[in-house]
């Protein structure tokens, strides 16, 4: 999606002759539906204008295409500003202008990040403009079809138009990015020089081809975490981590290297379903190991560290990939400090008490903390499913206190499912009562969302989708008993209504259900794939309230 697009000219017209913030309002409220907030609106009728003066060059052709608030694909993501057109040798070329009204920064000790007052709140860490800009530009590339397929350049940059030079933003900590995605500054001569980089990269106009090329093309589909495990592991750099993920990632290693038995390290980094949790989580886990320190991920869902150790088998000896994933049962058996980090995803699904019969240990949040330096916990308290869960977030807080450990809180919050959509998200907290929002609806051209009447429908729904690649499966509630744990020839979920019937995953591929071939004629439990992905997921809403399986 991108809200506003045209021409160098029509831009250009639009900022002469009519306000350019309430051009790009009035399309923004038509295409998301719902209305930008007043620091948009006047981050928009400041650096808009800033960015009418920088194309006011008659060498800078004035056909070229102008894109503004370009959605990323798959992402809650919108790049400011888009330039598109043709260098010398005709080949298709976009220059991405990451826009900031900041004046001031104060370094950081972490990669990629710097200290500023963002969107009117306190000075925050967060990333250098450069490297949001490249990380930007890296995401379209890797989403979109016709950018990848085209060959079009893709010329990052940022420009801070309040910003005099102060030697803090073009520091040297900064150079691998600064080189990726040059910064400018205020000033005459930075305008120039910003002038130049877009006219170095397009020559000539295509009167916005290309942008509605992009916005058109097709989506492609994002890398799954379980089959990118182990190239991550031979150090090949597989997800680029963006906006908070980088913030988060950062925080945690730094977090991780000041780590001692003296003075323990507790991260709580919130986040809800899709906002990378569990790739942080992963890289992490291969960061860390990479930094020599004993390090583990933990999850008490069996079903993520199943598929890892199905997809790296071949590539990592078995007793690396035991050592590198655990379950969260067995560490009331360990000596305090065994491990420097601990990285626990789906926190809150941990138990009071480990062992089959519910009789080993005290309490999981305590005996993961008390293993380690370092305990990063990924958590989502709407997503505690059963009595047994624990592991929200003040019974998190409550145990890293009583150990003495330093208290780190984060939180991830954009949305990297659903086509990126947050409206989504938050309509769907609305309808579901987890919480209120102003969302009444959400744009449902952003992805496929239908609701059927029947679940035979939906199943072959499921099954016609699950050609493409085996990856989508029919998920369920907790509200049939798993008749087939006795009887292999019985059926678990049954509606009679619709002449439905099926079973549980469990009986025959177990956590693996999500990858096995055949599985799509089984239903899964939804509480169970928690931390995994698929391309399309059906969902049938039984009667909830009834005993869950045994």
């Amino acid at each position: 999606m991108i809200v506003y697009q045209a021409t160098k000219t029509t831009f250009l017209d639009d900022n002469d002759n009519r306000n350019i913030e309430d051009v790009i309002n009035a399309a923004y409220v038509q295409k998301t539906g719902r209305y930008a907030s007043d620091a948009e609106f006047k981050s928009w009728a400041a650096s808009l204008r800033e960015m009418s003066r920088v194309l006011r060059d008659p060498q800078i052709p004035d056909d070229i295409g102008v894109g503004i608030e370009f959605g990323i694909p798959q992402t809650a993501k919108r790049i400011d500003f888009i330039l598109s057109g043709e260098d010398d040798t005709g080949t298709p070329h976009v220059v991405i202008v990451e826009l900031k009204q900041w004046s001031t920064s104060k370094l950081s000790d972490k990669d990629g990040l710097i200290v500023a007052n963002r969107g009117g709140r306190s000075e925050t860490e967060g990333p250098h403009p450069s490297y949001q800009a490249w990380s930007y530009a890296a995401l379209l590339n890797g989403f979109n079809e016709a950018v990848y397929e085209s060959g079009t350049g893709l010329r990052p940059c940022a420009y801070l138009h309040n910003y005099r030079d102060d030697g803090i933003i073009r520091d040297a900590r900064y150079t691998p990015y600064l080189d990726k995605a040059p910064v400018f500054l205020k000033g005459e001569e930075e305008l120039k020089l910003l002038r130049d980089f877009i006219k170095k990269h397009v020559k000539k106009g295509d009167k916005g081809e290309l942008l509605y090329k992009i916005e058109n093309g097709r989506i492609r589909p994002s890398k799954m975490l379980a089959d990118s495990l182990g190239k991550m592991l031979k150090g090949n750099q597989e997800f680029i981590l963006i906006d908070d993920q980088k913030v988060v990632y950062e925080t945690c290693l730094a977090r991780a290297e000041q780590a001692s038995e003296t003075r323990k390290q507790v991260v709580i980094v919130k986040g809800g379903p899709g906002t990378g949790k569990s790739v942080v989580a992963v890289n992490l886990l291969v960061a860390l190991t990479k930094r020599g320190q004993v390090t583990k991920y933990v999850s008490k869902n069996a079903a993520p560290r199943a598929v890892y150790a199905k997809k790296l088998a071949g590539q990592v000896r078995r007793v690396e990939v035991s050592n590198m994933f655990s379950g969260s049962g067995g560490f009331h058996e360990a000596t305090p400090n065994t491990f420097d980090t601990l990285v626990v995803d789906e926190a809150h699904r941990l138990n009071a008490k480990s062992g089959l019969y519910g009789n080993l240990g005290e309490n999981q949040v305590m005996e993961l903390i008390r293993s380690a330096k370092c305990t990063i916990f990924f958590v989502d308290d709407d997503q505690i499913v059963t009595l047994a869960d624990i592991g929200h977030t003040k019974e998190l807080i409550h145990w890293a206190n009583a150990a003495g450990a330093d208290i780190t809180m984060l939180e991830l919050s954009s949305q990297f499912r659903c086509n990126g959509s947050d409206g989504y998200v938050a309509w769907l907290d609305n309808w579901l009562g987890i919480r209120e929002t102003a969302n009444t609806d959400f744009d449902r051209e952003s992805f496929d969302f239908r609701i059927v009447d029947s679940p035979v429908e939906l199943h072959d729904l499921i099954r016609e989708k699950n050609k493409i690649n085996n990856k989508s499966r029919v998920v369920a509630g907790y509200c049939w008993d798993w008749k087939s744990k006795k009887d292999p020839n019985a059926y678990d979920i049954e509606i009679p209504e619709f002449g439905y019937r099926a079973q549980w995953n469990l009986s025959v591929d177990g956590s693996l259900w999500i990858t096995a071939d055949k599985s799509v004629e089984q239903v899964g439990c939804i509480h169970t794939c928690q931390g995994l992905e698929l391309d399309y997921v059906g969902v049938i809403i039984g009667p909830d309230g009834t005993p869950p399986i045994p």
